[in-house]
């Protein structure tokens, strides 16, 4: 409760009038007249106060008149100012009734309370602006017993109500409560901004406590309602207690407003002062040239007006500018609004570079720059040949995978070079949050886009060369997904509408070419995996490694050493030795590095003036490089029993393999050695079961099995071994032993076997050929469904050597073991015992 509304309403009438009284002249002529703000008699007058049984009665709303107290109200309603002027002419006598409804302008007799006060006229005031006030002072409470009539105003029936005063034996008690109400109200008062101070004298000179009570259950903004109720109270001490309720709960929310309203002025006050301290640097900034925020935002809306976005970007960034128009520049939001912005104009709506489709050129520059790589030239320039007849086509997403240093990452630039566009290369290598993928929101403080859209504003066109380095190398943990969020970037249906955090909006993706890399498809999730089109890079044999040390690695190094390239040369069986005697690999990371090492030593020969060879040959090798570091495997011959030629595959090309087999008297046990896998190993079991299984036709006797104990070993045993491809080997070796037959000379061969005895494809064929005609192999025996890899072999490459397609481990056999048995064999038959 906001004290004393009717109150400082009165006390800014009797301001108006010289602040103590109010004068008026009256139908008489009579000399100025003084109305106090409560009935200057005593309460047993108001008792006894007679009146009419037939009361003219005014409706008031809004309001509640108490016995003995005076308020002065304003009337307006035609049939107010109708029975106020009636009754001033009589006896001045009138009925006062709260509405129930106080909106309702014209209330009927059912809209009025059926208890209200007696209330004697005391002037009638015609105000400045035309309105009647009229000062009216509370006599008694009464009843309306029946309403008689409402035209030309209402007249009722009504029966006095005598007042309740508290028993003796309350007395102590209610002057306690008196004074409760006292104190209460003046600190309401002191509380309240719209009250005048005078209220506190007209409380504290307030004696008589019925007439105090009436006067603060008056002119307090309680509800009607509250008001009402006080009033109907007919025991003064209950309505004092009701009082003390009110008031009491009217203080706490005073209390509550009074500190909200503090906190709120405190807050005003620095916003104030903010606004102020910048309206003075605006200025300031006028004087000295204009306001370089404006002429921020001014100087990206000009940079937009070129952008080629659709209208939907362009509505966001209207919206977006405006937002940013707003903001106070001290603030840190207005940085990361400014940064988005900033952001969507780098970004290339819509900017295509034009594709180049000579398709000559395109495959000059790709044979240029890598030897080898046909799969991959080839998809490239089929791409190329679609995007000339048809114009538009979704770029492919490859997955070049395979092991290090065979160029896949390098033949992104030579791909973009190709096609005439901008190269962008993310690595990908133990990215472990989904943000560096789609960006942070912009609702943090130093918010970011994801390295996609990032890398996109670098290239500064739609569709450039992207390659996205070790994708297999891509981790999760509670960052999030990064790879999952891969599959949006990488799927040709979605990446047209990709979704950056950062942006809020799509951006396409659909025209970027994607180029994968990664060393192992293994850690590759299989919807990824799906998404890709996956090429297999799986190193350069030898006679390609040669090429490429001499149509790039020998220039580049001689060049980075400042060696003229007509001052040494590499001799092609110099650069075959590097190749087998100092490098173990797929690719030409490290035959890079010797030749570095070897231009290194003749640079210093060169500087020294030292004498130096115009060719260097093999033998100068020492020199350069030091000791070999590796040995190359070559064919041993066919001199033992059990001793097989295989041909392996490794991550660093392909190796020719011996499977050695060796008997020893004992109890037909089978050891297994070489530092073998599970499948390595199963297949040697297998092997040797097939044996058993043919013994008749390889003319063994089965106790044979049962008196000699079996050892099957790879040598090289501390190099990891598996796979099953060595399986046509093991069973020729365990062949060769048990019926000491020799092998055939100069033969390889690889395959899987089955229990049946059938011979099962392999891969790898390409490495392990080369492998076996680096080991001067004749002749290789392979499965009959490996003959189409071999289509794929430049006839250069298998030149020489004679392939022998099978099906089954009989041919297998027959074709390696001859019937000449080996020098001094083995004598595997039983001992005869005499008796």
């Amino acid at each position: 409760m906001t004290y004393c509304r009717i109150l400082e309403e009165y006390m800014e009438f009797m301001e108006e009038f010289n602040l103590d009284k109010i004068l008026a002249t009256n139908s008489e002529g009579s000399d100025s007249e003084f109305f106090p703000i409560i009935s200057d008699e005593d309460q047993e007058s108001i008792d006894k106060f007679k009146f009419p049984e037939l009361l003219p009665i005014l409706p008031l709303r809004n309001m509640v008149l108490f016995p003995g107290v005076v308020i002065p109200i304003t009337v307006g309603r035609d049939k107010s100012l109708r029975v106020i002027r009636e009754a001033f002419k009589n006896d001045k006598t009138i009925g006062t009734v709260a509405q129930i409804d106080p909106t309702v302008d014209e209330p009927k007799s059912e809209d009025l309370y059926r208890q209200g006060t007696v209330a004697t006229i005391l002037k009638i005031l015609e105000m400045p602006d035309n309105s009647t006030t009229v000062i009216i002072q509370g006599k008694k409470r009464f009843n309306v017993k029946e309403y008689l009539s409402e035209e030309p105003y209402f007249t009722a029936y009504v029966a006095g109500i005598d007042e309740k005063m508290p028993y003796e034996e309350q007395s102590e008690e209610f002057e306690a409560l008196v004074g409760s109400i006292k104190d209460l109200s003046m600190k309401i008062i002191k509380l309240s901004p719209n009250l005048p101070s005078e209220a506190v004298f007209a409380i504290k000179n307030i004696d008589n406590p019925f007439f105090l009570i009436n006067f603060i259950c008056a002119n307090s903004e309680l509800k009607t309602v509250a008001k009402q109720s006080l009033l109907q109270e007919n025991e003064l001490f209950e309505r004092s207690i009701k009082l003390l309720e009110l008031l009491s709960k009217e203080i706490q929310m005073l209390e509550l407003k009074d500190d909200i309203q503090r906190k709120v002025k405190s807050d005003l006050d620095k916003q104030q002062r903010e606004f102020l301290l910048n309206q003075q640097i605006k200025t300031i900034q006028n004087e000295l040239g204009g306001n370089p925020v404006d002429k921020e935002i001014e100087d990206l809306k000009v940079k937009s007006k070129n952008k080629k976005w659709s209208d939907e970007i362009a509505k966001t960034f209207e919206k977006e500018t405006d937002k940013l128009h707003r903001l106070n520049p001290a603030t840190g939001e207005y940085s990361v609004q400014l940064n988005y912005l900033q952001t969507l104009l780098d970004l290339p709506w819509n900017e295509y570079s034009a594709d180049r489709f000579d398709l000559k050129l395109a495959t000059e520059i790709l044979d240029r720059d890598h030897f080898g790589l046909e799969k991959v030239k080839e998809r490239i320039l089929e791409h190329l040949a679609v995007l000339k007849l048809k114009g538009d086509l979704k770029s492919p997403i490859l997955c070049l995978y395979g092991p290090p240093g065979v160029g896949k990452t390098s033949l992104g630039k030579s791909v973009a070079e190709a096609l005439g566009r901008k190269y962008i290369r993310m690595s990908l290598g133990g990215l472990h949050d989904e943000a560096e993928i789609r960006g942070h929101r912009k609702t943090y403080i130093g918010a970011m886009p994801g390295r996609i859209i990032q890398n996109m504003k670098k290239a500064g066109t739609s569709n450039p060369v992207f390659i996205l380095d070790e994708i297999d190398k891509v981790t999760k943990n509670i960052h999030g997904d990064p790879e999952s969020a891969l599959l949006e970037v990488l799927d040709p249906e979605q990446n047209s509408t990709f979704h950056d955090n950062f942006l809020e909006v799509d951006f396409d993706l659909s025209k970027v070419m994607f180029i994968a890399t990664a060393n192992t498809l293994s850690t590759i999730s299989p919807p990824l995996r799906d998404r890709m089109e996956l090429i297999d890079v799986s190193g350069y044999i030898v006679e390609e490694k040669m090429e490429i040390a001499k149509r790039h690695l020998v220039p580049k190094q001689l060049k980075n050493h400042g060696v003229a390239e007509d001052a040494v040369n590499f001799a092609t069986e110099t650069l075959e030795r590097i190749i087998e005697k100092y490098t173990r690999e797929s690719g030409v990371r490290e035959l890079d590095k010797r030749i570095a090492q070897a231009s290194r030593r003749i640079a210093k020969r060169i500087a020294f003036n030292e004498p130096l060879e115009k060719t260097i040959l093999p033998e100068h090798l020492e020199d350069f490089l030091g000791k070999p570091i590796y040995t190359k495997e070559m064919y041993d011959g066919n001199e033992f029993a059990g001793v097989v030629t295989g041909l392996a595959w490794t991550a660093v090309g392909g190796d020719i393999l011996y499977i050695e087999t060796s008997l020893s008297q004992g109890k037909g046990k089978l050891t297994i050695t070489g530092n073998l896998g599970d499948v390595m190993k199963e297949s040697a079991v297998i092997a040797y079961e097939i044996i058993k299984s043919r013994a008749a036709l390889l003319e063994i006797k089965t106790e044979t099995f049962d008196n000699w104990n079996v050892h099957v070993h790879v040598p090289e045993g501390a190099i990891p071994k598996d796979g099953p491809s060595a399986g046509i080997t093991m069973v020729t070796s365990l062949a060769s032993a048990f019926t000491q037959r020799k092998v055939k000379k100069g033969i390889a061969m690889t395959g899987e076997i089955t229990l049946r005895g059938k011979v099962l494809p392999v891969g790898g064929i390409r490495e392990k050929i080369l492998a076996a005609k680096r080991a001067n192999i004749d002749e290789i025996i392979l499965s009959a469904q490996n003959e189409k890899d071999i289509a794929e072999i430049k006839p250069d490459y298998v030149k020489g050597l004679k392939f022998h397609y099978v099906d089954t481990i009989d041919q297998v056999l027959a074709l390696a073991l001859l019937k000449q048995k080996v020098s001094h064999p083995m004598n595997l038959e039983p001992e005869t015992k005499s008796n």
